[in-house]
């Protein structure tokens, strides 16, 4: 861990190679007035809009929507099957991805993927209970037909072996336009009343900036209500989806499935650290209390990692949501070489997602070495159980 203490508060960094737009953004927060105690970076850490993704930052007595970030409840599901790797072949496999002429069905013909939606509106006692906040209200026919979908940019299903041999689901998706439009009010209204009250801190910047709303509020009350239900929202949508994996499976060649692990990586949530009760965003960050299983996913043609946290109190009991993006996604479109990324993929057998020079953004060479990530976070997570991937599905 490196600590930078030129700021207000404290810096401290599970990394000693953040980009400069990444470490601006983390001087900056150490500066708010309303920061508590440090600024928590993970080794995944890149630049984001106004605060670093794989970015901790305790509050006191206020919450930041662009700290929570526009895709809310975003996170991880991945269970275990009873399939063993040697028990599973590769026509199995490509019966359960589906979604061709010769194989119809499967997770393609049942799971909308980029910018789709379900046709028809789908089920959740959720909605039934949402709270009457006006974005929230306006938003609910669309999202009965976003729920269960994947959508684009680094979301994605995948199909493991770990390396105790069995097969495994793993699933990143967040909440769809419903938790942006959440996150895009609620920031707008932020900024709109720090205008109000004369608050010169921080900067506003648009979607770039990081207004706050005061937890004693109607407002700051209504946007922490709203994101709870949009994590619900996320939450059910993954649910949904690993269901539709889980009837992929089952009908292709039988088993039965272990607990799911969940995992959420935007979100904000009260907690108590170094004495106080505080209000934590993690953005791009997941939990990892003493105990407390967790996911690390890498690109699609590295390891992910079951971790089990090991409760560091200087991380505010975090640790990264994944590799995390060396190359934005216009750069790797523009520096990647397309021959190479999808030859290192074929090479290793896997049933990858880059088709094209526009898939270049999600390719492996757009990702941080997940090795390195992981040891630069031993400190704050143990290894459970390594995943190398066999087969993606990608927006």
């Amino acid at each position: 861990m490196n600590v930078i203490c030129s700021e207000k508060i404290p810096v401290k960094l599970w990394l000693d190679d953040i980009e400069d737009g990444a470490l601006v953004q983390a001087k900056a927060l150490a500066n708010l007035p309303f920061a508590f105690h440090h600024i928590a970076i993970m080794p995944d850490s890149h630049q984001g809009y106004g605060m670093p993704i794989g970015g901790v930052m305790a509050t006191k007595g206020v919450v930041v929507p662009n700290a929570v970030g526009v895709d809310i409840g975003c996170g991880m599901c991945a269970v275990r099957t009873s399939i063993t790797a040697r028990d599973f072949s590769q026509e199995a496999l490509k019966s359960i991805l589906g979604g061709s002429k010769e194989r119809q069905g499967g997770i393609r013909s049942h799971i909308p993927v980029g910018r789709s939606h379900h046709k028809k509106k789908q089920e959740w006692e959720g909605f039934d209970r949402a709270p009457n906040i006006p974005v929230v209200t306006a938003q609910l026919s669309s999202a009965r037909k976003q729920l269960g979908s994947l959508g684009g940019g680094n979301h994605f299903i995948e199909i493991q072996e770990s390396d105790d041999g069995y097969i495994w689901i793993m699933l990143h998706s967040g909440s769809r336009n419903f938790g942006y439009q959440i996150a895009r009010v609620f920031n707008q209204l932020a900024q709109d009343l720090c205008k109000k009250w004369y608050s010169a801190v921080p900067e506003f910047k648009g979607q770039d900036g990081l207004a706050f709303l005061p937890l004693d509020t109607q407002e700051g009350q209504d946007y922490m209500e709203a994101m709870n239900y949009a994590l619900e929202f996320a939450l059910a949508s993954r649910f949904s989806m690993i269901d539709q994996v889980k009837h992929a499976f089952t009908k292709t060649v039988g088993c039965t499935f272990g607990t799911i692990i969940n995992k959420n990586h935007n979100f904000a949530s009260m907690e108590n650290h170094f004495g106080a009760n505080v209000m934590v965003h993690r953005k791009g960050a997941t939990s990892a209390r003493a105990g407390e299983l967790g996911i690390i996913p890498g690109s699609q043609g590295t390891k992910s990692y079951i971790v089990r946290g090991l409760g560091n109190p200087d991380s505010f009991n975090s640790c990264s949501h994944g590799a995390g993006r060396k190359l934005s996604r216009k750069k790797a479109q523009r520096e990647l070489n397309l021959e190479d990324e999808i030859k290192a993929l074929d090479d290793q057998g896997i049933l990858h997602a880059v088709r094209g020079a526009g898939d270049l953004d999600e390719a492996p060479g757009a990702y941080k070495d997940i090795a390195k990530v992981m040891a630069n976070q031993t400190d704050l997570v143990e290894v459970v159980t390594e995943l190398t991937p066999l087969a993606v599905i990608k927006g």
